[in-house]
């Protein structure tokens, strides 16, 4: 008798198999970042089309095959549709996705990532939040979960706000990460701290973030 697992996921990418399936990335919350194929996803009266889109995010149940799974059914509860329809929303997200890949572990706990992912792509449909200020946030909080976060050197000094700002971030619980605004001043010298963080500690070529920046 065949025994299904059901995860809660978002699919951080999907890559074409053959003459209509897909290979899928999962971020889960019960196992980590998986790999999964889904039969027939790409014939467009498939059943798993629009559930194997990246970004899509709910509940999967698997079959547990010898090197990978196989997605049986999947229930969506969150396609992130306003994002797919916005070019710049779209490239935020699918770098997201990318940091998201490059920091998830097969078979670890990755329940924080999966949570800071979700509410990330969230924030960036909120029209009243900076897409620079989430994407920084975003960027701070995947190093402190990854357990890199080295704190903010004693030599140099900071903005006042600056340094309250990333004393939120990483004592903040994550559903209330993007629960403020920051004036141009701060934000701007917290993108120049955020990127010299990913560059010592995210130091990898995402796509999406090379399209972010001619935009």
């Amino acid at each position: 008798m065949q025994e299904y697992i059901t995860v809660t996921a978002i699919v951080l990418k999907q890559t074409p198999v053959g003459e209509y399936d897909r290979r899928l990335c999962l971020l889960t919350k019960e196992k980590g970042k998986i790999s999964a194929f889904a039969r027939g996803a790409r014939k467009p009266s498939g059943k798993l089309a629009a559930a194997t889109n990246p970004l899509s995010f709910g509940e999967f149940k698997l079959y547990p095959g010898r090197d990978s799974y196989s997605v049986v059914e999947a229930s969506i509860s969150q396609y992130f549709e306003e994002l797919r329809t916005d070019y710049e929303g779209a490239c935020y997200g699918m770098y997201f996705a990318e940091v998201a890949d490059f920091y998830g572990r097969e078979n670890n706990d990755e329940k924080l990532l999966l949570k800071l992912l979700y509410q990330s792509l969230r924030a960036l449909t909120h029209p009243s939040l900076d897409r620079r200020m989430v994407r920084a946030i975003f960027e701070c909080k995947a190093i402190m979960v990854n357990g890199e976060y080295p704190g903010l050197p004693e030599t140099k000094s900071y903005l006042e706000g600056t340094v309250y700002t990333l004393s939120y971030i990483e004592q903040s619980s994550i559903e209330k990460l993007y629960s403020f605004t920051l004036s141009e001043e701060v934000l701007e010298e917290l993108l120049r701290i955020t990127e010299g963080l990913t560059q010592r500690y995210i130091h990898h070529p995402f796509k999406s973030l090379e399209v972010l920046k001619t935009l």
